[in-house]
């Protein structure tokens, strides 16, 4: 089993930043890539971003491209996802998850999942 806590969600005006960070307990040896998705109100939850566990390798949603970073601290087991320039629809509760054997954009392939945090984006 892996454990995930979110952090680093809250209030913030346009053209702002935030910087989240997921921490990972528990079997993280077996984790193979961790992701953000987030959930707006009354919308399906979206891929965000992905980075493989060893490599580094990253991946984004064309809608955060160029504005939003992914990194990770193995020796913390820490996944962060910075958030620059943003914008009131980049408004949701962002969560956090870890998949096991592939490094993908489903949401429906990860198996562990934080409890969330929600970023507001005021205009």
């Amino acid at each position: 089993q892996v454990q995930l806590v979110e952090s680093g969600g809250g209030l913030v005006q346009a053209g702002g930043s935030l910087r989240l960070s997921c921490a990972a307990s528990g079997r993280t040896v077996s984790i193979y890539a961790m992701g953000w998705f987030r959930q707006a109100l009354g919308k399906e939850r979206e891929y965000v971003a992905t980075i493989r566990w060893s490599g580094g390798i990253t991946a984004y949603a064309d809608s955060v491209k160029g504005r939003f970073t992914i990194s990770r601290d193995n020796a913390k087991n820490t996944v962060f996802l910075q958030m620059n320039s943003l914008k009131p629809e980049d408004t949701a509760v962002y969560y956090c998850a870890a998949d096991p054997t592939t490094m993908t954009m489903r949401s429906s392939t990860y198996d562990y999942w934080g409890q969330g945090t929600q970023v507001t984006v005021s205009s």
